[in-house]
Order: C-alpha cells, then structure tokens, then sequence
C-alpha cells in the first residue's frame, strides 16, 4: 500500500497485507517502536520529521492494526495508548495515508467511547451525522473524483436498454441508490429516445427515505422527458429501504419491469441480525452465513430478493462495494475495510488537490460515515455490511434470479469512458458476464445483471 519516494500519493491498491509485515526501515522502526501503543511517551517530534511518506505509512498501519486488536480484545487502555501515537502522524489534511488513518483513529475512537455510554452521547450527539443535502452533494463530489458509480450507471442504462427492447410501456424502479438525483436516469431518457422504433412510456418509482430529494429528481425528470417527448410518469416512494412495502411500488400488469439497486442492498443485511427466524429446519443442511450466523434461506435480506423476483422484472441490476465489511470479527472486519478504504483514498488523491474542498467533502461526509459504521457499530446499527459479488450471486440464484451477462458493447462504452478520464488508475475487468470497477489492480465495486428464470 505504500510508493516509492516520490510519488504524489502515499497509497495505492496493493492489499495492507503485503505491508503490514513489512521490514522497516531503520528509522520507522524506531519511529514505530517509540510510538507502540506499550509505550507512555510518544515518538519525539524529530523522529517523526525524518520520516519519509511511505516510512511514515508503514508507521501508521502497525498502530492502526495494533489499536484494532486492542479495541477489538477490550484492552481500551492500550488502544488509547494507539491513539495517541496515531494522532503525531494522522492529518485529515495530510498525503493519503494520513487522512485515511485520521478516519479509521475517529472510528476506533468512537468504538472505545460505547464502554462508557454516557460520555459517549454526551460528546457524539452534537456531531450529528451530514445532513441529506450534505450527503447527496458527497455522492455528486465523488461521482466527479471517481468516476466508478457513473461507470456503473452507464452499464446499467445499456443493459435495461437492451432488456426492454420493442417493448411498449417500461417501468424502472430504483431502490434509492441513483448516486446524482436524475443525472442517470437522465441518460436513460436519451437512450430511449433514440430508439429506432421510437420510446416507450417510461414510468419510473424512486425510493428513498428523504421527499426533497424526491420532488428535485420529479422536477428534473420531468422536464428533461417534456423535452424529448417521452410519455413519462414519476412515483415517489418516500421509505428506507429496509421497511419498504412493495404494495407502494404499484407495479401493473402489462408493463415490462426493470429493478436498478446501487449500494443499496447490503443496508439490508442489518435487519437478518434482528432477525428471529433463524431455525433451520430439521435435517436440512445448515448454511449459516459465517458473517450474521443466520441461514440465508430465512433471512429478511432473502425474503426480499424473493419478493422482488415476484414481482417478474425483466432485469435486475445490482451495483455494491466489491468488498467483505461484514464479519462478526472486528479485526478481520477493520483490516478489509482498512485495504479497501485506502484504495479509495488514493483515488481521490489522485483527482483532486490537496487543498480540495470537494474531497473533503467526500472523504468526511461518504467515506468516513461509512469508516465509523463498519469500525464502530455492531449488531443492527451497523449498515455498511458489504459483501463481495459472489456471495451476492449466491442470494440472487437461492431467490430463484439466473444471470444475465452485461453486453460487450456495454464493456466497451465503460472502458472507453474509464480511459478517457486522463488517469491510467481506473479499470474496468469483465468476468462471468459481471464488471468490476477497479483503482489499478484492485476491484472497488461490482456491477451484476439479473433476471427471473422465467425469462431464460
């Protein structure tokens, strides 16, 4: 995870792994000793001067894994120790590395904090989260920083393009996940328009818990399908996804159904640990998820999946966090999430200015919301559960979906766009018809079509 000397970013997408038993150079590992969370004195201030960024790197992820096994065992006291010494070398200001660490220091922090319930809401509830407005202008700022959600977007259009071929009346319903309001369906519109036999009647449902968001993608939409002179309609759905009632969606006989869902389904899995159907049934082979413990054949998160396949779309598209957030294990949990989020830093580092207001934005209101769920919460309240496509594909097949492979066409539009944005970094890799969004060699996120077997 850390360059050579020289390099404008401290971080790339090499696995933390690879480093974290690393030999130091001799002056880090002075650095690193003086600054072991066993000690009472941090590193003097000359120490940390002479350090090199990838030296200073190296310090800060054995302090990270060091304090995340001590939270993680309960010895608060020397994981306050780790605190302390991350905070001489962490800058949410700094090179990649630091702001990365400052995340993870404000998330462990705040794990540590739960031992004494109190003082934690005493000190947490004036740092309230962002606001929605303050969220939706995150998602827009890193749609322009990293690209990968638009990448991802476009491949969905281009497969309910094609999935919706001749037919007549289209119904699109987004699961909340639209990462810019209607900019993507937008798009769509477009696509539509341009068809040769001529655009269908578009009605689109948008769910998502906040109504003004809602009524500026109507408003936008609306005018945009005016425009172009598509027959449109929009249906708001103001719900979280988790207590949402398909009845509202007011899906009709007769039109044909598409289900777009972008970093939105693994909110779901939250609810399978407040679950209480966890029996499985006598003689059934027992195939409890090693991150919930519960069988994915009664969970909430299935009994959706297979709700939605009732409702027979004709494409199902699926965007998440190509990444394992959801073990019951702290450490292992932390150490994913530390891989994965510095990947993403790095990105960010690389398409913006270090004095950016826009990332800042992003990596405090996005990334580091997501940091402090993952690190900090458990049971329900801990919604960053990201699993990985083939756990995904695992769900979607046991809901009765067969997969549809994302078109080479559509491969082609996204790597041409990935090139086209000035950075060699972005990537996209196709395997078993699904893509993978990637920062260098290192998968992000995942983009998977799906469809009911009635369809095949």
């Amino acid at each position: 995870m850390v360059q050579d000397e020289g390099s404008s970013s401290s971080v790339t997408s090499s696995p933390l792994q690879n480093f974290s038993n690393m030999p130091l150079h001799p002056l880090a590992a002075a650095a690193a000793a003086a600054s072991s969370p066993a000690t009472a004195t941090p590193a003097p201030p000359w120490m940390m001067r002479e350090l090199r960024s990838d030296e200073r790197g190296l310090c800060l992820i054995h302090l990270l894994l060091n304090c995340a096994a001590a939270a993680s065992s309960g010895r608060l006291d020397a994981a306050n120790a780790a605190l302390e010494h991350i905070a001489t070398l962490a800058a949410p200001d700094g090179d990649a590395m630091q702001r990365v660490a400052a995340a993870f220091a404000e998330a462990l922090a705040r794990r540590a904090l739960r031992a004494w319930p109190g003082l934690c809401r005493g000190l947490l509830l004036p740092r309230s989260s962002p606001t929605p407005a303050e969220s939706a202008a995150a998602r827009r700022h890193f749609l322009d920083l990293c690209p990968f959600l638009r990448l991802a977007g476009a491949a969905a259009n281009q497969s309910i393009l094609e999935s919706m071929e001749s037919e007549k009346i289209v119904h699109v319903i987004d699961l909340g996940g639209a990462a810019d309001g209607a900019a993507q369906w937008v798009e769509l519109l477009h696509l539509l328009a341009a068809r040769p036999e001529g655009p269908p009647h578009l009605r689109l449902t948008s769910v998502h818990p906040h109504k003004d968001l809602l009524s500026q993608s109507a408003m936008a939409l609306t005018k945009e399908a005016e425009r172009l002179d598509i027959p449109f309609q929009f249906n708001p759905v103001v719900s979280p996804l988790d207590s949402l009632d398909l009845e509202s969606l007011r899906v009709k006989t007769g039109e044909a159904l598409a289900v777009f869902s972008s970093l939105q389904l693994h909110s779901l899995l939250a609810t399978d640990d407040d679950s209480t159907i966890t029996t499985v049934a006598a003689g059934e082979k027992d195939r409890r998820s090693p991150e919930s413990g519960i069988s994915p054949s009664t969970s909430r998160t299935d009994a959706f999946l297979t709700a939605i396949w009732g409702l027979s779309p004709k494409v199902f598209v699926i965007t998440e966090q190509e990444a394992s957030h959801n073990s019951g294990n702290l450490t292992e949990r932390f150490v994913e999430a530390l891989n994965y989020y510095a990947a993403l830093f790095d990105c960010l580092e690389s398409g913006a200015a270090r004095g950016s207001v826009e990332r800042a934005r992003v990596e405090r209101w996005m990334l580091g919301e997501e940091i402090k769920n993952i690190v900090a919460c458990d049971g329900g309240e801990r919604r960053e559960r990201h699993e990985r496509l083939d756990r995904w594909a695992r769900r979607m097949e046991g809901a009765g979906f067969g997969r549809v492979p994302l078109s080479y066409y559509a491969l082609l539009q996204a790597r041409r766009v990935a090139q086209g944005l000035g950075c060699d970094g972005f990537k996209v890799r196709e395997e078993k018809g699904s893509f993978f969004l990637c920062w260098h060699d290192r998968a992000l996120f995942s983009v998977s079509a799906w469809r009911g077997r009635r369809f095949d």
